[in-house]
């Protein structure tokens, strides 16, 4: 009888186990799918709210406009965040994210990501070495640092980290980075006092040099 009654105890006990188990796994298995961008939905979204600006699949034609195509969604999705809540500064882009909800946003961002970038060109040769050299090397003796050391070397930068900026239009990341020198782009902390210590000509230097990487 003793043994019986264990088993049956050991048995309850696993069965009320289970039970928890798959109380627990049920809302984590319902999260993990509803997870899962929905590429369809985000062309969708991308065309009716940003392709006039950025282009039909990213790759934008106005130097002013960044190239989003192959950028890491997770970037993407924080940019449209702060866009949303004021935290970046963007008139237009504001407007914009208002009225995309946290999946549209998630959707847009990995239908980008699985579009292909579109090369560009370097196009001021006196220039492009000074360029290489703050990419690749930084300015030592003002302690600026290389940005390869997060875009990576060849600007594919590092997914969730730090933005791919490989062929971008050298407009646009001169705007950037002038932005975040003169304290009109605050949404990110490390890039503002990189900035902070470039003159025009570096920016302008820099930013050429990274419209050509591949």
């Amino acid at each position: 009888m003793k043994l019986l009654a264990s088993l049956l105890i050991t048995a309850a006990l696993a069965a009320s186990a289970v039970s928890v188990f798959a109380q627990e796994a049920a809302p984590k298995a319902v999260a993990a799918k509803a997870a899962k961008p929905d590429l369809a939905k985000g062309e969708a979204s991308y065309t009716a709210v940003c392709a006039a600006c950025h282009g039909a699949d990213g790759n934008s034609g106005t130097p002013a406009n960044p190239k989003l195509a192959q950028q890491h969604p997770e970037y993407l999705v924080k940019q449209l965040q702060e866009f949303k809540s004021g935290k970046r500064a963007n008139a237009v882009m504001s407007g914009m994210a208002a009225t995309l909800s946290a999946d549209d946003m998630k959707n847009v961002a990995y239908w980008l990501s699985s579009k292909t970038a579109k090369p560009g060109f370097a196009k001021d040769k006196e220039l492009v070495a000074l360029g290489e050299s703050i990419y690749r090397g930084g300015i030592a003796e003002r302690q600026i640092s290389a940005c390869s050391g997060c875009h990576s070397p060849n600007g594919a930068g590092i997914p969730v980290q730090y933005p791919r900026l490989s062929g971008q239009h050298a407009d646009y990341t001169a705007a950037q980075l002038t932005g975040f020198r003169d304290g009109v782009r605050k949404n990110a902390l490390q890039m503002t006092q990189v900035a902070a210590k470039l003159n025009d000509r570096e920016i302008k230097a820099v930013s050429d040099y990274i419209a050509g990487l591949r």
